[in-house]
């Protein structure tokens, strides 16, 4: 089987590092290409990387020279996006419209009216806008994204939910690890016996993204879900997983009992599909009193699942539960990976440049 030539954007960071983890020996796709800020071109990636991860780099990818985040250098036909946010946007569409696939961790188009912000589980309808951008950019190129990180899970934790019985108000409250703002992140005397109540434009896209993942396709166009959604972000002490509180109130109130049905038995096209980062359940409900922890619970189903537990009725609202979720797995690199597998199972990397397959050697 001929795999398809892959390039990551923003390698050396640490969601770019989840790449290297992540589409090394995948079933569909081969790194081909690994590229990063001028201050890592030319060197071997062993040597630009400062690595992270409790895995050896592959051998064949630390040999990899770092190429320029150029499309006229970085010829791949499937690029993944870990790009900061301040180049990300006119990067990812030059590159979309030299006809590269775009999959995206990165936000500056994530509510662009003709690109999919999508939860394989939750929208894969709303695939379709890609169309739109093909056209925009006379291409067969068009971007894609996945969410913030804290918004990915609670929008994972909400669908079943919202399906069933129709969400009216949510009220979350993120309790985010240290991982999710990059490396090296919050200097230790910030963050040591401490919490920071603050995360620049963490609560507007949790309240915005969340309404957009939940909406509605239809004629070209994301109707955003009718849900009132209010968040609280904050920096704790935790190097992965972002803990969650969530209060919500139903169109009809369910049983405590349907509500756990619904987590218990969610299921997405991925698991019709059987996408290799597929989790078995996306959802997974913890009857103990005092679960989900973060220690115990954020690697349930190889990070790509939402754990939930606590559910109680609430005296403000319906409903109270609490949510965790990987944030560099679920919350980005895996969610990136996983709309990709999404777009091959679904037959849209057929015409992804087959002339460009000699890069792999």
């Amino acid at each position: 089987m001929n795999k398809i030539p892959v390039a990551i954007l923003g390698a050396t960071g640490l969601v770019g590092q989840r790449f290297i983890t992540l589409l090394h020996n995948h079933l569909w796709f081969e790194i081909a290409e690994l590229a990063a800020s001028d201050n890592s071109v030319g060197k071997k990636y062993g040597d630009a990387a400062k690595w992270q991860l409790p895995f050896e780099i592959p051998e064949s990818l630390a040999e990899m020279t770092v190429l320029p985040c150029d499309p006229e250098r970085v010829q791949a036909p499937l690029v993944f996006s870990a790009l900061p946010t301040d180049i990300a946007g006119e990067l990812e569409v030059a590159f979309a419209k030299r006809g590269a696939i775009v999959s995206s961790n990165a936000s500056p188009h994530r509510m662009d009216a003709d690109v999919p912000l999508v939860i394989p589980e939750v929208n894969p309808e709303h695939l379709a806008l890609a169309e739109i951008q093909k056209q925009k950019y006379a291409s067969d190129g068009f971007i894609i994204c996945n969410g913030n990180c804290t918004t990915i899970h609670l929008a994972l934790g909400l669908a079943p939910l919202h399906k069933r019985f129709g969400l009216k108000k949510v009220i979350v409250t993120s309790m985010q690890a240290l991982s999710g703002a990059g490396y090296p992140g919050v200097p230790s005397l910030d963050i040591i016996d401490n919490v920071v109540p603050y995360i620049g434009g963490e609560e507007e896209k949790v309240e915005i993204e969340t309404v957009k993942f939940l909406g509605e396709y239809k004629n070209g166009v994301v109707a955003f879900a009718p849900i009132r959604v209010s968040a609280h972000c904050n920096r704790v002490a935790t190097r992965d997983g972002h803990l969650e509180t969530v209060s919500v109130e139903f169109a009809d109130k369910p049983s405590a009992g349907d509500i756990i049905a619904a987590f218990d038995e969610f299921r997405g096209l991925p698991q019709e599909l059987n996408l290799p980062l597929a989790p078995n359940r996306p959802t997974v409900y913890r009857r103990e009193k005092d679960r989900p922890q973060v220690k115990l619970d954020r690697d349930v189903e190889k990070g790509m699942a939402t754990i939930i537990g606590r559910l109680r009725e609430c005296n403000v609202l319906d409903y109270k539960f609490v949510l965790l979720g990987h944030n560099t797995l679920r919350g980005a690199a895996g969610a990136t990976v996983l709309n990709a597998e999404l777009l091959y199972a679904q037959g849209l990397l057929n015409n992804v440049g087959q002339s460009v397959r000699q890069i792999v050697g």
